[in-house]
């Protein structure tokens, strides 16, 4: 996985937890429900690329290339 592809992740997931929270304490569901979807986003992204980097490892040792 890239390190750029980890920063923007993590970024939104962060992005996604602070407006979970901010929705929840001042009330608004709408702010509440997109953060929730922000988080799991960027989870479905990260597991798209640890998919992605175990091929890339299962090929580099079927073909022998490191």
């Amino acid at each position: 996985m890239a390190v750029e592809d980890k920063f923007g992740n993590k970024a939104e997931e962060l992005k996604g937890r602070a407006k979970e929270a901010a929705g929840a304490a001042v009330g608004d569901d709408d702010l509440r429900d997109e953060g929730k979807a922000d988080q799991a986003s960027s989870a479905v992204k990260k597991a798209g690329e640890k998919v992605k980097d175990k091929a890339n490892e299962l090929a580099e040792k079927v073909t022998g290339d490191d």
